[in-house]
């Protein structure tokens, strides 16, 4: 790949992102979320066991302090608790409360019906995560 096409790529990367995000702008005043806390939110997968702040911080690329300010928010909005986790009594995990669980499926379903991406059709979405993931784990 050529200079130019690499920052083609991840221009365009970028820019669905932050449209994605802009589109989602009056789902996310409506819950008083920010962009960051709106990421934090996404990256709590209801399905999954409670997250760690640890892992937080690795899903979000942000560092203690930074998780910490967004957690602040989340809780006192009501969107997630801090508990003990109970493989390591030593750490805290983020639980989503009820309330996040419908907030974070709002703003979760805002931002794909909204996303530029909802133009594509189901094979070249397939397409799409086939490449991304092959980039993100490259091997």
């Amino acid at each position: 790949m050529t200079a130019p096409d690499l920052h083609a790529a991840l221009a365009a990367t970028y820019d669905v992102w932050m449209r994605t995000v802009d589109q989602t702008g009056s789902a996310l005043a409506g819950h008083r979320l920010t962009p960051a806390t709106f990421q934090a939110l996404w990256v709590i997968d209801p399905a999954e066991p409670p997250p760690s702040m640890k892992a937080m911080a690795e899903r979000l690329y942000c560092n203690a302090p930074n998780l910490t300010f967004m957690t602040n928010q989340l809780v006192d909005r009501g969107l997630v608790e801090r508990a003990v986790d109970p493989a390591d009594r030593r750490s805290r995990v983020l639980v989503l409360t009820a309330k996040g669980r419908r907030v974070r499926d709002e703003v979760v379903r805002d931002a794909l019906r909204s996303t530029p991406l909802a133009v594509l059709t189901d094979a070249e979405l397939r397409q799409l995560t086939t490449l991304l993931d092959r980039a993100l784990h490259p091997g």
